[in-house]
């Protein structure tokens, strides 16, 4: 299949009640899907793409179902060592 111009296209997320939630910029390829809780699960189909020129837009696609990330727990700060026999006890906030 030969390359389709997308110079004038930007993509559109819709949710699974068609309502439009988000809209890329012209001449990207993707779009953010942004503003869920971490470890959120969206299954196959909760939202679909398609592209627009503005005026016309493509068949809405499903988009594949992810999992958002959970960030890494913050860093341990005020970090102390206390010395015994055998080593010793470190503890953090």
């Amino acid at each position: 299949m030969a390359d389709v111009d997308r110079t004038k296209q930007h993509l559109v997320v819709y949710d699974k009640s068609g309502s439009k939630k988000f809209e890329g910029k012209v001449e990207e390829n993707s779009v953010a899907i942004t503003g869920l809780t971490a470890g959120t699960v969206v299954a196959d189909g909760d939202y679909q793409v398609a592209w627009s020129d503005g005026v016309q837009e493509s068949t809405k696609v499903d988009v594949p179902g992810f999992t958002t990330l959970t960030p890494a727990p913050t860093d341990a700060t005020e970090v102390t060592s206390t010395a015994t026999s055998d080593g010793a006890n470190v503890s953090a906030k």
